[in-house]
């Protein structure tokens, strides 16, 4: 018998999501701060360099998104929304997501 709600397995998906997008973003030399700041975000070179660093990345781009939890911000760069800032620091502090650095 499932038990999940249907709102769980979303988010439950979209915190896995934001989980191993933190693990590749430190893995390739970023910090959580160039997708948490509104300012910042991750470039069209950047995103080619995640790509080509893992074939997954391009399905948690269109998590990220589809969800609502990051868009393109006003120089066309990668950044979460607040929902997708509010789901990074709920999983790793208050640091992870602090959008007044």
């Amino acid at each position: 018998m499932n038990t999940s709600s249907p709102v769980a397995t979303p988010q439950r998906s979209l915190r896995q999501c934001l989980c191993d997008m933190a693990a590749l973003l430190y893995r390739e030399g970023h910090v959580l701060e160039t997708v948490s700041i509104p300012d910042r975000g991750l470039d069209a070179r950047a995103l080619q360099h995640l790509e080509a660093a893992d074939g997954d990345w391009p399905r948690y781009r269109r998590i990220l998104e589809g969800s609502g939890a990051a868009t393109c911000n006003d120089q066309q760069r990668l950044v979460l929304t607040d929902l997708g800032r509010e789901l990074l620091f709920s999983m790793f502090g208050a640091g992870a997501a602090d959008s007044c650095a």
